[in-house]
């Protein structure tokens, strides 16, 4: 008898993560793939749409069927049925359907919101249903969960908390505006502004390691945290959340990043007590395994929550 399954995609700017799902929770996960997207739009919604087709061919010599359904993650504006706008990639209204081979059913979402939906679901936020999701990668946004489910606004740009200034007359920001949280606490500001202070091409990870030792680390990640603090405590004083949960490649360092960013937040917080801070349960997989829940809602399971084997 086949086994159920559905296809899960996490798209990023320049590369996607792609997986197996099945209704039981076994997870099957399938190596890397660059978007193409320096070939333009068309291009990049042609090798994902080529390799929903591989996995989908994966799936059916594996578990004996079609999958169930599709979930995509991907970046920029986006509805259920349409991706809207990428500035990353450049696509502009580009409806679900070109995604997947035809007669699959799918359902997009917003990559830092479908991650957030991930740890809702199974990661950090379980129990809880009010936090903030905040990725530390390339660039910073985060995902607004409210009963549970990621709160995308009226327009889709809920969660822009990257690009809210945490210093108003600070550095200029590729957004345009200045002073914005990215431009100092994202893995890009870090590597960004230590390389302009020495030279020296360093990870986000090796200028964390060195800070207790380098005094230009310790300045660019003071900087970060400080930021970080700032656009935490506005967060906390309008919404109050459970929690606040770091994720993201800046996220991986744990408690030497978590740490010093819970005692400012406190600092700033003269009235109350802080939300805790966790680390992401699921890492890097966020965003594919929220994918996952996407893909089980397209095929008509909108409640799906196995115990994952991962």
């Amino acid at each position: 008898m086949p086994v159920s399954y559905v296809v899960a995609l996490d798209v990023g700017g320049t590369s996607m993560k792609g997986g197996l799902v099945t209704f039981s929770g076994e997870v099957t996960v399938f190596p890397g793939r660059p978007t193409g997207r320096e070939r333009g739009p068309e291009a990049a919604v042609a090798t994902i749409r080529s390799y929903v087709s591989e996995l989908a061919d994966a799936g059916s010599r594996s578990f004996g069927g079609a999958p169930a359904g599709v979930g995509l993650a991907v970046p920029g504006i986006v509805s259920a049925t349409v991706a809207l706008y990428s500035a990353n990639i450049g696509w502009r209204d580009v409806p679900v359907s070109a995604f997947v081979p035809a007669g699959l059913p799918a359902v997009l979402g917003h990559d830092v919101r479908t991650g957030g939906l991930a740890e809702s679901v199974f990661g950090a936020g379980r129990d809880v249903s009010d936090f903030l999701f905040l990725p530390l990668g390339t660039g910073i946004a985060g995902a607004v969960v409210v009963g549970g489910e990621p709160y995308g606004g009226a327009n889709g740009w809920g969660g822009e908390i990257g690009h809210t200034p945490v210093w108003p007359d600070g550095e200029k920001c590729a957004c345009g505006q200045r002073g914005c949280l990215e431009t100092y606490a994202s893995a890009g500001a870090l590597t960004r502004r230590y390389a302009a202070r020495t030279g020296d091409a360093a990870t986000a990870k090796e200028i964390v390691e060195r800070a207790p030792d380098d005094a230009r680390a310790a300045e660019v990640l003071g900087d970060a945290v400080e930021a970080l603090a700032i656009s935490l405590a506005s967060y906390t004083l309008l919404l109050d959340p459970s929690m606040i949960v770091i994720g993201g490649g800046l996220g991986e360092a744990g408690p030497v990043l978590l740490d010093p960013v819970a005692e400012r937040l406190a600092a700033r917080l003269a009235f109350r007590e802080p939300p805790p801070l966790r680390q992401s349960a699921l890492g890097v997989r966020a965003g594919m395994l929220g994918a996952a829940i996407l893909g089980w809602r397209a095929a008509g399971q909108p409640t799906w929550s196995p115990d994952l084997v991962l």
